[in-house]
């Protein structure tokens, strides 16, 4: 193993860079799309199920069948990938936000109500704030497998990691397969980490938990 990381250096930067923009970029645009989609659903829950159904769909579709299905709209590379990653990163999110926004108590709905504020002011500063810790939870479970689901990406050109594992395959060089498993298992690990402290950092102070 020593020597994989000797002799694939510089490779070995690209790859991860190349891994984790892809990963980021998906996982930015599931979290922009499906936080105020999360928000939205949660004051209209018949339309909530309806939609929760469609994107539970969606996840349960194999990523490499969506890999494949990008190819004849948007050709190979980095962009189909990010497409199909994005997919798939929109059910945790989505899921995790809407859990959080009603799990916020009534009574506190009410006392903002109370005292004069709008809808848009209640989610803002009270609902929003309180859900934080379930939203993030979303974005860091969304996060670890859209890094692991982007070694995938590999077989239509974008990239990353996978490279590394499947040229191993093709080659039936072990130290290339195991390298890329290490190298993707911490590269999730370390994005969970951050994540955390960012959730941390986000959440209201009298809601965080000592770690």
């Amino acid at each position: 193993m020593i020597e994989f990381f000797t002799q694939n250096s510089s490779d070995i930067v690209l790859k991860t860079w190349e891994h984790l923009y892809i990963s980021l970029i998906a996982l930015a645009l599931g979290a922009i799309v499906a936080i105020p989609l999360g928000i939205l659903l949660s004051k209209t829950k018949r339309i909530a199920k309806v939609v929760l159904a469609i994107t539970s769909v969606f996840q349960t579709l194999p990523s490499l069948a969506i890999l494949a299905m990008m190819i004849p709209f948007l050709g190979v590379g980095k962009v189909p990938a990010i497409v199909a990653l994005f997919i798939y990163t929109l059910l945790p999110i989505l899921n995790n936000t809407y859990i959080g926004m009603q799990s916020v108590s009534k009574d506190l709905r009410n006392a903002g109500t109370s005292m004069g504020m709008t809808t848009m002011q209640s989610i803002r500063l009270v609902e929003l704030p309180l859900a934080i810790p379930i939203i993030m939870a979303g974005i860091r479970l969304s996060a670890v497998y859209v890094i692991a689901w982007a070694t995938l990406a590999s077989y239509i050109g974008a990239g990353g990691l996978g490279d590394f594992i499947f040229n191993g395959l093709n080659l039936y060089q072990t130290n290339l397969i195991i390298g890329g498993a290490i190298l993707v298992t911490v590269l999730a690990l370390l994005t969970d980490f951050v994540l955390s402290k960012v959730e941390i950092w986000v959440t209201p102070k009298g809601l965080k938990v000592e770690r």
